[in-house]
Formats: structure tokens, sequence, C-alpha cells
């Protein structure tokens, strides 16, 4: 008897949520494809953002590596891994889907030491990523780990999409151990982030449902008075 494989479905009908063991969700955007899906008993989020060639990028292997690699492999052209930071959740399934898929991953410099995968090269703030057709800015943003990272697809026509890690979801910030690091997270997700896309900007979270920067941003000043 062969291995067992999990086969994920995929759904053009998109709303921005996913629920864990259900079907991947897929949206067109100018330039691209994003697929989002559920994975492991904490909701996380896995991305896939393909060019119009098919040349993709898959961002945090977080967990259920059966499901991610037969994902990857329905999409196709995978050529990178993104990890957005250091915590557990979001790389589970990492060693197993980069040999699956014998591609290189990369992580933020300030977070790759406590990733316990195989990271072959780091990310600074301010890099940028190519993938085929994608060109993707990297946004240090520290205060939830040392080092996470986001992610901005910035394309030719229409809004840019962010995915944030655990920086930022619909209503906050991501968790942080102390107020100072609150305080350095909140301050870069509004100066590298709120300062620099416009409210159409999608928000595409490490956990959970999508935004925008505009449903946030009116809430920054909240945000920032209650400490989390």
């Amino acid at each position: 008897m062969g291995p067992v494989t999990s086969e994920v479905s995929v759904s053009d009908q998109y709303t921005g949520t996913v629920e864990p063991g259900g079907p991947a969700a897929r949206r067109t955007v100018p330039g691209a494809r994003i697929v989002k899906l559920s994975v492991g008993p904490m909701d996380n989020n896995v991305y896939l953002v393909s060019d119009d060639a098919g040349r993709t990028l898959l961002i945090d292997a977080a967990n259920e590596a059966d499901r991610v690699l037969d994902l990857a492999r329905q999409v196709g052209g995978v050529e990178l891994i993104v990890t957005t930071h250091r915590h557990a959740d979001h790389w589970q399934a990492l060693a197993t889907v980069r040999d699956g898929l014998a591609v290189p991953a990369v992580a933020g410099v300030n977070d790759a030491a406590g990733i316990d995968a195989p990271t072959d090269r780091t990310l600074s703030d301010g890099d940028t990523l190519t993938v085929g057709g994608l060109t993707v800015d990297v946004i240090e943003l520290v205060g939830h780990t040392p080092g996470s990272i986001a992610l901005a697809l910035n394309p030719a026509d229409g809004p840019a999409h962010l995915f944030t890690g655990d920086c930022l979801f619909p209503g906050g910030v991501g968790r942080t151990g102390d107020p100072a690091a609150f305080t350095s997270l909140l301050d870069g997700v509004e100066e590298k982030v709120f300062a620099r896309y416009g409210d159409d900007t999608v928000v595409y979270p490490g956990h959970g449902k999508d935004t925008t920067l505009g449903a946030e941003r009116p809430h920054l000043a909240e945000w920032r008075a209650r400490g989390w």
C-alpha cells in the first residue's frame, strides 16, 4: 500500500475565512493568485501566492505537512518558503514541506535562530523578494517576537496585500510579553504599515480572517490606550 495523502479541495468562493480541516480558498488579484488554508489546532493560516505564470511563494508551513504539500503540489511552482516568525505553531511542518518540495526556506534575520527547522538564508527589514513576477517587500516588526516579518505584495494595479504573521489581526496587534514589546510592535505597525499603505490594503494574518487597513485604522489610538 502506498502512502496516504490528504486531498485538499480549493474553493474559488473567497471570503477571507477558512476553517480548520476545511477546503482552501483562492482569490485572484491583479498579477497574482492567493490561496489560503487553515491547518493545525491553532487555526494557522498557510498562504500560497502565485504570479500569472504559476511561480509561487509559500508563507508559513505551519502544521499538517501532508495537507500543505498536497495543496502546494496542486498549486504548483513553489520556489520559496517564508516563515514569518519563530513561534513553533508557524513552522511545525517546515522541515517536511521544505524537503518534500526541494525548495529553500527563509526567515527574518532576528528570528531564524529560534526556528528549529532548516533556514537557508535570512531576510532583513527593507529587503525585497522576487519570485517570478511577484515583488514582495520585507517589513520587520519587533515585539511579538524579536524578528517577526510581514510581507507586502505590491501589484502594479490595485491595492497592496500584506501577510502579517502574528503582528496584525482584525482588532489589534499580536500578543506581546510586556509593555515595552507592545509599544515596539504598535509603533512599528503604525510607522511601517499604516503610514505607508492605503486603506484598501488587504491584511492576511497568521490566524483567522482577513481584514483591511481601512477597517483597523480608526482603532489605533484605542489599541494604544488599552495596551494590547
